[in-house]
């Protein structure tokens, strides 16, 4: 199972954000340069997560985009739930109309339950926990540089 650059790359877009969060606006220029994706990729990513009002974008001369809520208050379930367009891994997990089976498919169940249980974890990890892991990240690899 892949999630979608989509789903991957939005991800890495609020984290960015998550990141400056009190720092005033983005511009999605400094995003992609920072994340090394190209600029017009994140303009069709955040889209979705404009319309379901993640993010407000503000104009003007020190415009760009915020977080329309505390990093603590996103997840990273709801982040991959909206740009993957659903919560399941098969069609028949949702919608057990699409396949005659589906009321007797062991496999469906498997699916489902698999599913259910990546995104409990999604669930449970914030945009504050994930700035948190970077900046762990960060200072390991601070730490590893050999002194001269």
């Amino acid at each position: 199972m892949k999630l979608s650059t989509r789903s991957r790359y939005g991800t890495r877009l609020m984290l960015e954000m998550a990141r400056h969060y009190h720092e005033g606006p983005l511009q999605l220029g400094d995003i992609a340069k920072r994340q090394e994706v190209s600029v017009k990729y994140l303009e069709q990513i955040i889209i979705p997560l404009k319309k379901a009002r993640y993010i407000e974008s503000v104009r003007g001369r020190k415009g760009g985009h915020l977080l329309t809520k505390p990093p603590e208050e996103i997840t990273v379930g709801e982040i991959v739930a909206l740009l993957e367009q659903g919560t399941s891994l098969v069609e028949c997990a949702a919608d057990t109309t699409i396949c005659e089976r589906a009321d007797l498919c062991p496999t469906r169940l498997l699916w489902k339950e698999a599913y259910e249980a990546m995104f409990d974890r999604l669930e449970a990890v914030t945009l504050a926990d994930l700035v948190e892991r970077a900046e762990d990240l960060e200072s390991k690899m601070l730490n590893q540089v050999p002194k001269v």
